[in-house]
């Protein structure tokens, strides 16, 4: 299980998009930079290259995550001093999704290259190392970006962090990987609702591109901030599992969360009012209340 408590963590989720960009150079698709009718026929040309013969029409396959355009990145940030208590911190990218200059995705990778390579916290994520964390890579080097010391590496795996080395550091952690392989692996909904913690909210990966193109990036980014603190939880209660967090330090993590999610309602987030009553439904059945 769960090795290591850094001292910044950094529990995050990503969503992203087929890419019209990549529809136009690979595809000769009409240029569509925004939502739209163009942008779906993108999406389309993007969907029907990477088909089986075996798919029904109109099924939409996963894409390789280069061919992709980040919408939306959000995350639990967790800090705490030695010998301090920790503190959380809710990150949201864009931090504006009406502006099309902050909801960029040059910006958006900007900002969280900047933020990670400056304070190195671990990064915690579900079914990261094989989604979340390429695309971040793949999609920064596609926009020509440096690595602004998230790329950074060291020359021994006990002389720094690396976010590149899942065998010898702990600092790319994917929970996917901490409950199960192959086929006894869950969902995170799965792993989340039947531990009491609330999973998907109406809204399911599968329907974000039809969001963004009927323009919806405010309710994506309302969506990524329930998986960043549904994937928090997730790491709690597997910290705790492995001996990182004891009773009762599992039990003021959750606290924390609690008073996080009434603070960001109180601020103008009134939409993670249904985490919170989500979460206590659960709570109550899973007997955990």
């Amino acid at each position: 299980m769960l090795k290591k408590l850094a001292d910044s963590v950094f529990s995050f989720d990503v969503e992203w998009i087929p890419d019209p960009k990549s529809a136009e150079i690979l595809h000769n698709s009409p240029r569509a930079d925004g939502p739209g009718k163009d942008a779906g026929n993108s999406f389309e040309e993007l969907w029907a290259s990477a088909r089986k013969e075996s798919d029904p029409p109109g099924f939409q396959p996963y894409l390789k995550t280069i061919l992709c355009r980040v919408v939306s990145l959000a995350g639990i940030l967790r800090e705490q001093a030695p010998g301090g208590a920790p503190s959380l911190k809710l990150i949201s990218l864009p931090v504006d999704p009406a502006d099309p200059q902050k909801s960029d995705e040059k910006t958006i990778l900007s900002s969280f290259l900047k933020s990670v390579g400056r304070r190195k916290p671990q990064l915690v994520g579900y079914n990261s190392a094989q989604a979340d964390v390429p695309i971040l890579v793949q999609r920064s080097i596609v926009h020509g970006l440096p690595g602004f010391g998230f790329s950074d590496r060291p020359n021994k795996p006990w002389e720094g962090v690396d976010y590149f080395d899942a065998r010898n550091s702990d600092y790319n952690l994917d929970l996917a990987d901490a409950m199960g392989q192959f086929r006894d692996r869950p969902t995170l909904h799965q792993a989340a609702t039947l531990s009491g913690i609330p999973g998907k909210l109406e809204v399911s990966g599968d329907s974000v591109a039809q969001m963004w193109l009927e323009g919806n990036l405010a309710e994506i980014v309302e969506y990524n901030e329930f998986d960043a603190f549904t994937t928090h939880l997730l790491w709690a209660r597997i910290a705790h599992f492995s001996g990182l967090l004891t009773t009762e330090q599992y039990g003021e993590e959750q606290r924390l969360v609690r008073e996080l999610l009434e603070t960001e309602i109180a601020e103008n987030r009134p939409h993670l009012r249904r985490f919170v009553d989500e979460w206590d439904r659960l709570l109550d059945i899973t007997g955990q209340a």
